[in-house]
């Protein structure tokens, strides 16, 4: 049943990056470009030699290989999760599970780091901090999603002495006071260069969050669909990854 199942999120994962793919190309792609443009017409803008494939290549195949690959991690990841809480959270249906769980991990995994460390394009950001900002940005991540699972853990913990409604707020408290205290305590970086286009900024980081909420709202929904599907033709069960 797991591997069925995990195969489910692995569709769903490349189905939904077909679609974040198409989103990306059509609004980041022009995005990144006119940031390009801004770099090269500037003095002080990065030199970065010689490249290797060209703009096209890297808007097409180079993008369009690196969301796939992305998007079916993502579909692998958040079948593996979806295994480990089925059966455990209630009495949901597939489908619903499907999409609490999608919103979870798109919040976890993007939207909370992304408030912290937002999506830059080219000509924001300096080659001397990249090591820096790529490994605070992966705290950030593994931070976020250790303290929404403590605070699902707490909920379920105050689920019998306080009631689902008092027990949620806590729980959503908790996590909340968690992250001010990480965002607070990780440092910031600066480097927008003078004269770079706010608008552009704006919408370079506004197309990059959608195109995430596209990933994760179609793996919701393919695998949502999929997986009833699997679980309608079996008695219901808690699915577990075997050791």
């Amino acid at each position: 049943m797991e591997k069925r199942i995990i195969a489910r999120g692995l569709l769903a994962g490349a189905v939904a990056s077909v679609a974040a793919f198409v989103f990306a190309r059509t609004f980041v792609e022009p995005a990144i470009g006119k940031a390009i443009e801004f770099e090269e017409a500037h003095a002080g803008g990065h030199d970065h030699g010689v490249e290797l494939f060209s703009r096209g290549v890297q808007a097409n195949i180079g993008m369009g290989f690196g969301v796939l690959a992305f998007g079916v991690a993502m579909g692998g990841l958040f079948a593996v999760a979806y295994c480990v809480v089925y059966g455990r959270v209630g009495n949901l249906s597939p489908r619903l599970l499907s999409v609490l769980l999608a919103g979870g991990m798109f919040l976890s995994l993007y939207v909370i780091p992304f408030l912290k460390y937002p999506a830059s394009p080219p000509a924001v950001s300096l080659d001397e901090t990249i090591r820096q900002r790529t490994l605070l940005y992966l705290m950030m991540v593994v931070l976020s999603v250790v303290l929404l699972a403590g605070a699902v853990w707490l909920g379920r913990n105050l689920l019998e002495r306080f009631g689902p409604w008092s027990a949620s707020l806590i729980a959503a408290a908790a996590y909340i006071v968690g992250i001010a205290v990480v965002m607070v305590a990780l440092p910031s970086f600066d480097e927008m260069p003078e004269g770079f286009p706010a608008q552009l900024l704006y919408e370079f980081r506004l197309y990059s969050l959608g195109t995430q909420l596209v990933l994760w709202a179609v793996i919701a929904v393919v695998f949502g669909s999929t997986v009833q599907r699997l679980l309608d033709e079996s008695p219901r069960q808690e699915v577990h990854i075997p050791a």
